[in-house]
């Protein structure tokens, strides 16, 4: 199993008072729900001040790498990720379980 983690930062000026962050983080609450690969989906705002701590998490489970693959281009995934390109820059890492 692979655990995919997302680590979102707001760029400058955008805050969760911006109207794009919130559609893009009601985007991120459905592509658990419309991509099949993913057995487990979990998002989340987070709630540290600290200067290094990025702005929102999304946490997957998919079997393997080739699910991670399928997952990356599936139509709906794309659709959140044109939503937070816009406002974020973002890192991730993938890390068997």
């Amino acid at each position: 199993m692979i655990r995919h983690y997302v680590l979102f930062k707001f760029k400058s000026g955008v805050s969760w008072d911006d109207a794009r962050a919130q559609q893009a983080e009601q985007t991120a609450a459905k592509v658990g729900g419309e991509v099949p690969e993913l057995h487990e989906w979990k998002i989340g705002r987070n709630i540290s001040t600290r200067p290094v701590a990025y702005d929102f998490i999304a946490v997957g489970l998919l079997d393997d790498m080739d699910a991670v693959e399928r997952y990356l281009v599936h139509p709906f995934h794309q659709e959140a990720i044109r939503a937070w390109r816009e406002i974020s820059d973002w890192v991730i890492a993938d890390v068997e379980e």
